[in-house]
């Protein structure tokens, strides 16, 4: 066999383990990674640093496991980089009582939520679609006016009004549970 068809037989063949390695390895990444939206680049970084390295890796040997410590070290990398480039550092000890912080669930918040859900079913339908429609969209408002034949300044006023008139129905249903309790 001439060597570049061993190379092809080779490639073809961590292709194919790497295609079928790829979920795992996805969990995997994530898992290191939770809540953190820089996972996809890290994955995509260590699928490219796996190409990279193909040739030291030895067909019929552990793939997987091979796969897994590159993207570890890539993670690691990650967050390396991400240490740097950070402004601010918190100790440990600040990071585990903001953790504990955010873990505790604020009965005010859910109150609020609650208030938020019924007043904006007192809306009528079309000023309601109009509100989760706008803030459903990541689209600049200019191209959400557009696409509702609108003038922009139009929207702008109706979405202010419709905030305004939610703040206060919330606030109302926040002073009468608080009076009924």
């Amino acid at each position: 066999m001439q060597p570049s068809e061993h190379q092809n037989t080779d490639d073809s063949a961590i292709v194919t383990l790497l295609t079928e390695c790829q979920l795992p390895l996805r969990l995997y990444v994530r898992a290191l990674m939770p809540g953190d939206s820089a996972a996809g680049d890290v994955i995509q970084q260590a699928n490219s640093k796996i190409w990279e390295k193909r040739s030291e890796f030895e067909i019929g040997t552990q793939f997987k496991a091979w796969a897994f410590a590159i993207a570890r070290f890539e993670v690691l990398n990650h967050r390396k980089k991400q240490a740097r480039d950070a402004r601010i550092q918190f100790s440990d000890e600040l990071e585990s009582t903001i953790a504990a912080e955010l873990q505790q669930v604020d009965d005010g918040f859910l109150q609020r939520q609650q208030a938020l859900r019924q007043c904006l079913e007192l809306l009528k339908p079309s000023n309601r679609e109009l509100l989760l429609g706008r803030y459903a969209s990541k689209q600049p408002l200019a191209d959400f006016a557009s696409q509702l034949g609108r003038p922009v300044g139009s929207v702008k006023v109706t979405l202010h009004r419709l905030r305004t008139s939610l703040a206060d129905c919330i606030e109302r249903r926040l002073v009468s549970a608080g009076e009924s309790r």
